[in-house]
């Protein structure tokens, strides 16, 4: 079979690849005008690099437009398949090729997280001595899944999925394209096709085109065939919204375990303090349709209750303890909805982050001024000496006093400093009766006591 026929059977997205940069849509603050590495590829002047970011928005077609508009000789290494060797094999045929005069060397390494680190750091002497210009191709986070050693010698580029406008230029261009897609086809979307295709592809323009083969494919078989029973020219063919919504079946789900692990946590927490619980319990069913372990969700809001809840609603822990226990009693799928009923209640609690301040405050001055010791009448005066020792003397009895009395509690060094300082809610309330004096009676003659009450 000839590269001719074996392009023509090639998917549609393969087809439509863009060919120099005039063609190439999208990364607009990677590879548009103006831009570093704009300049470098006009400038023939290339560097090391690493492309990050979801699939289908360009990465490994923006690397083969720059070997082609460079003048490079371009090795396509995919880490999913290659091992030490391959590499090794590459940057051999590189040095021969440079030492022929031949045009500089791109390696191009998609799926380069899945190398190991004896993989990765056989690059790095090829990149120091510009014997390979390596650009990496990955959808995980570099900074979890590369090397540090390697990432400090590329410069790297973070990919966008790409907008819905840029969705739907590629697929008209495809409909259009009588060369490489299906223009002279007689092949049409019909009302709303285009804005579907573009909002089930999430950015993915391979998700957009791959559906508008298969609709077409599926379509175009029967049509070819009643055409050639009846004789005559074919009807233009017009593709429904169903139709392409049979051939999509579902969007994907993108969640991989490092980068969205983080982001949507992130977004989940931050959401929860920021009193939204629309937004906390998508982000939550994100996780969970992406396979996240709905006890780690449990966890994060059993700590979020009390760093970010606290005192200001002190239900707020026990429901999200209660929650977790449920995870555990119950399990997926029923146990989501005991994770969206905490997560409401959450979001929607009253906020307070002392006790998160206070506890932080307190262990800064900990480790800044040592364990200081607890004053004399705060001391254990419970077993035989102590009293010798002046443990317990002048101890006041908070309850023959009516709950409350005036005395030291922190050490001598840190006497006057407060660390919990109520916000707003419960917290604020119990306070201001503690302020009130709320209780107090005056102390009954030999009320106080030093020993037994510890």
């Amino acid at each position: 079979m000839s590269d001719e026929q074996v392009a023509a059977e090639a998917p549609l997205a393969a087809r439509m690849r863009p060919r120099s940069l005039r063609e190439f849509v999208g990364q607009e603050q990677i590879v548009g005008p103006g831009t570093v590495l704009r300049a470098a590829v006009e400038g023939g002047e290339l560097f090391s690099m690493i492309f990050f970011g979801p699939p289908g928005c360009g990465k490994t077609t923006l690397a083969r437009v720059i070997a082609a508009e460079t003048g490079a000789r371009l090795v396509q290494l995919s880490a999913v398949s290659s091992g030490t060797a391959d590499v090794r094999a590459a940057i051999q045929g590189a040095r021969e090729a440079r030492s022929l005069g031949a045009a500089r060397t791109i390696l191009f390494i998609d799926e380069i997280h899945r190398f190991n680190k004896a993989q990765q750091d056989a690059l790095l002497p090829a990149i120091e001595d510009g014997v390979v210009t390596l650009i990496g191709a990955t959808t995980e986070n570099p900074y979890f899944e590369v090397n540090s050693a390697l990432l400090s010698r590329c410069q790297l580029y973070r990919f966008e999925p790409l907008p819905a406008e840029l969705v739907e230029l590629v697929v008209t261009a495809a409909l259009s394209d009588a060369e490489r897609g299906l223009g002279g086809k007689a092949v049409v979307l019909g009302d709303g096709g285009l804005p579907f295709l573009a909002e089930i592809s999430r950015g993915d323009a391979r998700v957009a085109l791959n559906a508008l083969e298969t609709a077409f494919r599926s379509r175009a078989a029967p049509r070819a065939a009643a055409v050639s029973a009846r004789g005559g020219a074919a009807a233009v063919l017009t593709l429904t919204v169903d139709d392409l919504r049979d051939a999509a079946q579902k969007s994907p789900v993108s969640y991989d375990r490092e980068d969205s692990h983080y982001d949507t946590i992130s977004a989940f927490i931050k959401s929860m303090r920021g009193s939204d619980a629309d937004a906390a319990i998508y982000y939550m069913a994100s996780m969970l349709a992406g396979g996240e372990d709905p006890r780690f969700i449990a966890r994060r809001m059993i700590v979020f209750a009390s760093e970010d809840v606290g005192n200001a609603d002190p239900q707020a822990l026990q429901v999200a303890i209660a929650a977790s226990r449920a995870v555990e009693f119950v399990g997926l799928p029923e146990c989501r909805i005991n994770l969206s009923q905490a997560a409401a209640y959450l979001s929607l609690a009253p906020k307070s982050n002392a006790a998160y301040k206070a506890v932080d405050a307190a262990m800064d001055d900990v480790r800044r001024e040592g364990n200081q010791p607890p004053p004399p009448h705060l001391r254990d005066a419970s077993y035989r000496g102590a009293k010798e020792l002046g443990h317990g003397a002048g101890y006041k009895y908070p309850h023959a006093h009516g709950g409350w009395v005036e005395q030291q509690y922190l050490p001598d060094k840190l006497s006057g400093r407060r660390y919990y300082v109520p916000i707003r809610g419960v917290e604020l309330e119990m306070e201001a009766l503690l302020k009130a004096g709320a209780g107090r009676v005056e102390p009954e003659e030999g009320a106080d006591v030093e020993d037994g009450h510890e």
